[in-house]
């Protein structure tokens, strides 16, 4: 193991988010898998430190879901007076839920990422970074789940293969007008470009 002193270390808060993380989601598992959704997380969390991402999106990475998926557990203002207002900003960007979203039924697919590509054009850049490792996540074991179960990979998904490639090619398109740069947008571009060969292939 090597240190690079020129980075700060991860602190007690990226621990208090660590541990937060699997408290929120500790019953949750991936959809249609039995994959704990702690492994999205943990991924999404390692690519945007991989990608040179600070301390506040290491942990917005870990938190990323939870006032979507669990927002009658834990609210903004928690996460603001635990994480900070930039932590905040970033998991709210992520969210593709209403800010006032308290549970229940959510809005249909289609508007609720309309709306987040729409934000997306104004999120910060450490928001547009978790985003994009979040996207690249899912389009890699989106990946993954075509060459082992082909077609029948889209069955357990609310909305339709075409509409899920219309978003992933959406976000990518508006990720390049934003200027984000680096390795994620890269791998990410290329890994969309695989599940789109995968499927005509198919």
């Amino acid at each position: 193991m090597t240190t690079n002193e020129t980075r700060p270390a991860l602190g007690t808060r990226f621990e208090d988010a660590l541990l937060t993380a699997v408290r929120l989601h500790k019953d949750d598992v991936r959809k249609g898998k039995t994959t704990p959704y702690v492994a999205h997380l943990l991924g999404v969390c390692a690519l945007v430190l991989q990608d040179g991402g600070s301390e506040d999106e290491a942990i917005a990475a870990l938190l990323h879901d939870a006032l979507e998926d669990h927002p009658e557990s834990i609210r903004p203002e928690e996460i603001l007076r635990r994480f900070g207002e930039v932590v905040l900003e970033m998991v709210q960007s992520c969210s593709d839920t209403p800010v006032d979203f308290r549970g229940g039924e959510k809005p249909p697919w289609r508007e609720r990422k309309e709306r987040y590509l729409a934000h997306l054009a104004h999120a910060s850049s450490g928001a547009r970074r978790v985003s994009l490792a979040d996207k690249l996540y899912n389009a890699r074991e989106l990946v993954a789940d075509v060459r082992q179960e082909g077609g029948r990979t889209w069955a357990r998904f609310n909305a339709s293969r075409d509409d899920q490639l219309w978003y992933y090619r959406e976000v990518l398109q508006q990720m390049e007008r934003s200027g984000q740069g680096g390795l994620l947008i890269q791998a990410f571009s290329e890994t969309l470009a695989e599940l789109v060969r995968l499927v005509n292939a198919g």
